[in-house]
């Protein structure tokens, strides 16, 4: 019995030393990419299987699964190791990020493998934000492809300094020198302008294991080192403990009244007891009080610990804004240049209002300027209006309100965003910070004595945007006119904003495409947002086609100051009165662009007023307009005590 006694405790204390072992190792992130099928999973499951990380059980149900899925005839498929999702089997390709950890004597990894195919890129992005090393793969049959070089440009972008290009299946071209030296020429002139740090070219056939864990000896010729031999020693960019402190508050923990506390991970840096801090959005300083965390308190907290800090002073803080070194401060600006890399199938369109998402903070965004797009097979800067989706530019962003950031070459946690869909909530777009915009440092809002509401009480009214949106000859203009006179008549104090006047003067240097029409109702919801502040009723006449813009323009108003009039005709009436014989021409393909015949108007879907014009009078739809408002007390004269305007 003591004999057993002492063989669990031997044991045990394995165990231990085990693990305190392990925690003593260095852990590499790093990611596989390429195009379709060169290999990505077939590698990962060579690594698992070589460095004995898979049980007796799995590799039984391996081979269970490669009779049945595998590519590799009566090989085992190392690919369903990763290739998970049943989608992913029957089509033969991964569409999902797929995490994976193992170990060596030497070091620990998590590994994570991509998509290849060109509609899953966002996948790749969300692999390599945080990988310190990219494995690119390329099938040594069709050497550098489109999705290769994509790949490594969004690895670039997106910090990744350590490249591995292993030239795979090189079984299938007889283990031919000549091959492997042609693609990593090729290979080495592309990214001499992606600022890698490393790029070591390795010859390897992931199905039978040359180079990857063993030294093959089909490829005399190779002298470098195999895959596992270069992971393990690797030198990555310095760690994240040794930058400056980053603390994003996601949570502001007050439990009673006597504990106030920010809770949150620390991105970068570290923090101790007494530390003086910066709050970043204010600058206020304070001092650390005590660091919080699940097992009691710490007297230091490193990058990676998730914590609550409690500060000396009640200085206001709130989520999205960062604790910072007073020392090393981030940048807050509400304008900055970024790398963005677009997922959406909806082109980017300058102009159009985003959700901007950082770690912890977001804000309405607007993309005001694309400055080129980046030319994924040469890295040359071409002039676009738009990004498609997978394609990466660079922009000037503006949001709503102030973000504390850094430049995402000095952090990755802190220097990233993703932007969000207004209407959809999907996510469209990831960026990288590249620097502040001065402008935004030199521009401050001047505070005004005179408000919006004394300028309406002197009219002796309230200000509101009647936003009239419909196609071309649906009655817009007609009904507003017509609505202006009624008000003018009352002594309303009123402005028409008409979308083809605008055209002649403020907007005269915009066409008609998708980029220009966004373009065109950011300016008209801009001055309708001023001509409110100065108390008038702007009554706004623009077909304003997309959704994303009219949500952008309601947005910008105060409450209850805009109100949308839907003036419904259908598309036949319209082309059937072609006031302007518009229909006419781009019915016979000569004008482009033309809303409702080739170009899209996205409805309403909860207007205030809807005006179905069929069988209506523009008087009658007036009133109905006039009706809404006075119902409100919008249109309506407002009398003081004495029963005088």
């Amino acid at each position: 019995m003591r004999h057993a006694l002492a063989n669990k405790v031997e044991a045990a204390e394995s165990v231990r030393e085990y693990l305190a072992g392990q925690e003593q190792k260095s852990l590499l992130r790093f990611l596989t990419c390429g195009s379709v099928d060169d290999g990505k999973s077939t590698l990962i499951g060579r690594l698992l299987s070589d460095t004995k990380q898979i049980f007796e059980d799995q590799l039984a149900a391996l081979e269970r699964d490669s009779r049945k899925h595998g590519t590799t005839g009566e090989d085992v498929d190392f690919a369903l190791l990763v290739d998970g999702l049943e989608a992913e089997r029957e089509q033969g390709i991964t569409i999902d990020v797929a995490y994976r950890f193992f170990a060596t004597p030497k070091r620990k990894f998590i590994v994570a493998d991509t998509p290849g195919h060109e509609q899953y890129t966002r996948n790749m992005a969300t692999g390599a934000s945080t990988a310190d090393l990219a494995i690119v793969l390329v099938d040594a049959r069709q050497g550098v492809l489109r999705q290769t070089r994509r790949h490594s440009i969004i690895a670039s972008l997106l910090g990744i300094r350590n490249i591995v290009v292993a030239v795979n299946k090189i079984d299938l071209v007889g283990f031919d020198q000549k091959v492997f030296d042609r693609i990593t020429a090729e290979y080495a002139a592309f990214a001499e302008s992606l600022g890698f740090k490393s790029v070591v070219p390795i010859p390897m056939s992931a199905r039978f294991g040359d180079n990857v864990t063993r030294r093959s000896d089909k490829m005399g010729w190779y002298s470098g080192p195999t895959l596992i031999e270069h992971l393990e020693s690797v030198v990555v960019e310095e760690e994240a403990a040794e930058r400056p402190f980053r603390f994003p508050v996601q949570y502001v923990n007050r439990p009673n009244l006597d504990f106030r506390g920010f809770a949150g991970t620390i991105a970068s840096g570290s923090v101790s007891q007494g530390d003086e801090i910066v709050v970043a959005k204010s600058g206020k300083p304070s001092t650390v009080k005590r660091i919080v965390a699940q097992g009691g308190d710490l007297r230091t907290a490193v990058a990676g610990q998730a914590v609550t800090i409690v500060l000396e002073d009640e200085v206001e803080v709130s989520r999205g804004n960062l604790l910072v070194a007073p020392a090393a401060r981030p940048h807050v600006a509400d304008q900055f240049a970024a790398n963005v890399v677009w997922f959406d199938e909806q082109a980017l369109l300058p102009g159009r209002s985003y959700i901007l998402r950082t770690e912890t903070d977001q804000a309405s965004a607007t993309v005001t300027d694309l400055k080129y797009r980046i030319n994924v097979n040469d890295f040359a800067h071409e002039a676009a209006k738009s990004l498609e989706m997978n394609e990466v530019g660079v922009c000037n962003i503006s949001a709503q309100s102030p973000v504390a950031f850094d430049s995402f070459a000095d952090n990755r946690t802190t220097g990233a965003f993703i932007l969000i869909d207004r209407i959809s909530n999907a996510t469209v777009g990831a960026g990288m910070i590249l620097h502040p915009l001065r402008r935004s440092e030199n521009i401050h809002w001047q505070s005004l004595d005179v408000t919006s509401k004394a300028r309406a009480d002197l009219k002796n009214q309230r200000p509101a945007v009647l936003w009239f949106t419909g196609l071309s000859g649906s009655g817009k203009s007609t009904v507003a006119n017509l609505l202006e006179k009624k008000l003018h008549a009352t002594g309303r104090h009123t402005y028409v904003l008409d979308g083809d006047n605008v055209r002649h003067g403020l907007n005269r240097d915009l066409g008609f495409t998708d980029e220009d029409r966004v373009e065109n109702i950011r300016r008209v919801a801009e001055v309708a947002k001023l001509m409110a502040d100065a108390g008038l009723i702007v009554i706004v006449s623009f077909i304003s086609p997309f959704r994303a813009e009219r949500r952008m323009a309601r947005e910008l108003m105060g409450q209850g100051e805009f109100v949308e009039v839907f003036v419904d005709t259908p598309f036949e009436e319209c082309a059937k009165r072609d006031p302007k014989g518009l229909y006419a021409r781009a019915l016979a393909g000569a004008i482009k662009n033309f809303t409702g015949v080739d170009s899209p108007y996205e409805t309403p879907k909860n207007p205030e007023i809807h005006l179905q014009t069929l069988g209506k009078t523009p008087e009658e739809m007036v009133e109905a307009v006039e009706a809404w408002l006075n119902e409100r007390d919008i249109a309506e004269h407002q009398y003081d005590d004495g029963g005088g305007i």
